[in-house]
Parts: structure tokens; sequence; C-alpha cells
């Protein structure tokens, strides 16, 4: 007697997958203006710390200050250069990777980041400051224009607005239980975020993002002119520039796990799905992960 297993009896037309229309042209447009400008944003943003890489808190920030924390080269006692990361009291050696890394000619020298961290790749403020400015405008115009298309077409209540069901803990443990099992949504479930995922992109989209523009706007003299009550808003301009910092590398951290995950969901599809707005979703899962429901 042959025994017929339950994968084995499945027809072609049962696992079959089909394409589903997934993220509007605008929310794809304005996807992939951000990911550029971020990433021009953080290296530009690198390549302007390296002129005093060193973050204050309150009014004032200079070498004869204190500063919270600071990324430098020094001689130690031997005699021997070595590069530090310095927060509060503590001190980390980061010779090769941070304060002191290798050159063109692969000699250790004084810089703050590796160049390939930072655009431009060699030392200048000046350009560092064009190719931050600029895209930081772009950005504020792109985001401004995914605000809008969002409210006017729904994608900000309907695919970003967590749920009542979704806020219960009961719904977040589970997410987060499913995250840690690498489970992923699986069909229908898969054509709408959960519960972490939500509270992630509002997170970054309502609070984040506001507060890094805020914060970079004080920093600007021209804008302090404008706008004074920026300045005492953050409680003074060298406190702005360590939010902002701080804020840029929250957002590092988000690009960061944003990418682990479509990498392990599926890259394929979820690149498609961003470029052609098609995502693939098998018909023959039943099963989703209980923060999907």
């Amino acid at each position: 007697m042959t025994i017929v297993t339950a994968a084995q009896s499945k027809t072609p037309e049962a696992s079959r997958r089909r394409l589903v229309y997934r993220h509007a042209l605008a929310t794809r447009l304005t996807h992939w203006i951000n990911a550029l400008c971020v990433t021009v944003l953080l290296m530009s943003g690198l390549q302007i710390f390296l002129a005093h890489p060193a973050l204050y808190w309150g009014q004032f920030g200079a070498d004869s200050d204190r500063p919270a924390f600071e990324i430098g080269a020094e001689t130690n006692k031997d005699g021997a250069e070595r590069g530090f990361v310095r927060l509060g009291s503590a001190t980390l050696d980061t010779t090769g990777v941070l304060g002191l890394v290798p050159n063109a000619d692969g000699d250790p020298t004084e810089r703050a980041f590796p160049r390939w961290a930072t655009i431009p790749s060699w030392r200048s403020l000046a350009l560092g400051r064009r190719w931050h400015f600029f895209f930081a405008w772009l950005f504020v115009a792109n985001l401004t224009a995914y605000y809008v298309f969002g409210l006017i077409n729904g994608h900000l209540r309907r695919e970003l607005a967590p749920t009542r069901d979704q806020l219960r803990p009961s719904a977040i443990l589970a997410d987060i239980g499913d995250h840690l099992r690498l489970k992923f949504p699986k069909g229908e479930a898969a054509r709408r975020y959960n519960p972490l995922q939500k509270l992630a992109y509002v997170g970054v989209v309502a609070a984040l993002l506001p507060l890094m523009i805020l914060t970079g706007l004080t920093m600007s003299p021209g804008m302090d002119a404008a706008l004074p009550w920026l300045v005492e808003l953050f409680g003074g301009r060298q406190s702005a520039r360590t939010i902002h910092f701080i804020t840029a590398g929250l957002l590092l951290l988000f690009v960061l796990v944003h990418l682990t995950m479509v990498l392990l969901a599926g890259p394929i599809n979820g690149v498609r799905a961003m470029i052609t707005g098609k995502l693939a979703i098998s018909e023959d899962d039943d099963h989703e992960p209980h923060s999907a429901r």
C-alpha cells in the first residue's frame, strides 16, 4: 500500500503563488528617494563630524570644554598612538576602527571614521556640508510629499496606524516571539504590517524624523535668527547637535534592522514589491503567525 503524504497530495493549483498589489506608486517613489537621502545624509554627516568629533550638552562646546562623547587619538604611556571612543568617564580603545584608522596608503592616521564611511572620502568639511545640506532639503521635501500622499490615499491610516487589537500586550508579545523564531507572515497576512512593524514605522515617521529635522534646523544660524525658540526648545545648539547625532544613530539602527528583516523574509520578493508594487504570496498557506491576525 502506498502512503500519500499531505505535501504529496497537493496539486500544482493548490500550491501556486500569485502577485497581489502591495505598495502604491507614491509610497515606492518616496521610499527610494528616502533611501538615497538617508544614505548620503549619514555619510556626509560623518564627514561634518570629522571637523570636531565630540558632542556636548548645553549652549557651548569647544576644545576647552569637557565633551559628553568623543572620538579621537592620543599618545599612551609607551609613546604609541591609539584611537579611542570616550563616553563620559569611560574610554574604549578603538585603534584601527575609530579615532586612529588606516589611510589610503595603509598607515594609521587620526580620523574619527574610516574613509569608506564618509562623503567625500577625504577630509573636506566644505564638501561634506554641501552634500549634507542639499540632500537634507531634498529629504524634507520628499518626506513632506510622503505625508501628503499618505493622508490623501489613506496609507498612513490604513497601513501604519496600529489597530486596537494589535496594541494589546498579548499581540505584541506574540509578535516578538514570532520574530525571535524568524517566523514571518505568509499568504494574505503578508499583505499587512504586523504590530512591531507598525510601531517601528510610526515611531520613525512621527517622532524620530521630525526630531532629527528640527535639531538640524536648530544648528543653522539663519534658522536661529528666524526661529529663536528652537534653541531654547533643545536647551542650546550643542544639545541640539547631540540629539541630532543620537537620532541619526537610531535611524541607522532602524535601517540595519529593516534590511536584516528584508533579507530573512525574502529579499527578492520584498525588493520586487517595493519596485513594481506587486508582492508574491502563496495561496496554500493558511497558517499565519499570531501577530498577523
